[in-house]
């Protein structure tokens, strides 16, 4: 079992900043890779951003592209999310997952996540 714990949202103006963090205990941290995902009310979950297990690689879904980045510090068992520019649509719970190392993944594929976290909530107010 991996245990998953987010923190940092909060309440910020459009064109604002939030760092959120996810927590990892219970495996080996560098067994998975992790992402980030969204919920906004009445929608879908989506795919934000997701990052392997060295940090070497990183994807993002395109409407975060060039403001957000995930990164991770192994030693630290935490993975990040840096949001930058935000915009009232980035209004939503945030969630991190964890998705056991594969050959050939699929991070867009919330299937592909094994674990996840309590979420966390995002308001940009415009």
């Amino acid at each position: 079992q991996v245990q998953l714990v987010e923190s940092g949202g909060g309440l910020v103006q459009a064109g604002g900043s939030l760092r959120l963090s996810c927590a990892a205990s219970g495996r080996p941290f560098t067994s998975y890779a992790m992402g980030w995902f969204r919920q906004a009310p009445g929608k879908e979950r989506e795919f934000v951003a997701a990052i392997n297990w060295s940090g070497g690689t990183t994807y993002y879904a395109d409407s975060v592209k060039g403001r957000f980045t995930i990164s991770r510090n192994n030693a630290k068992n935490t993975v990040y999310l840096q949001m930058n520019s935000l915009k009232p649509e980035d209004t939503a719970v945030y969630y991190c997952a964890a998705a056991h190392n594969r050959i050939k993944p699929n991070w867009v594929d919330s299937y592909e996540y094994e674990y996840w976290g309590q979420g966390t909530q995002v308001t940009v107010s415009s």
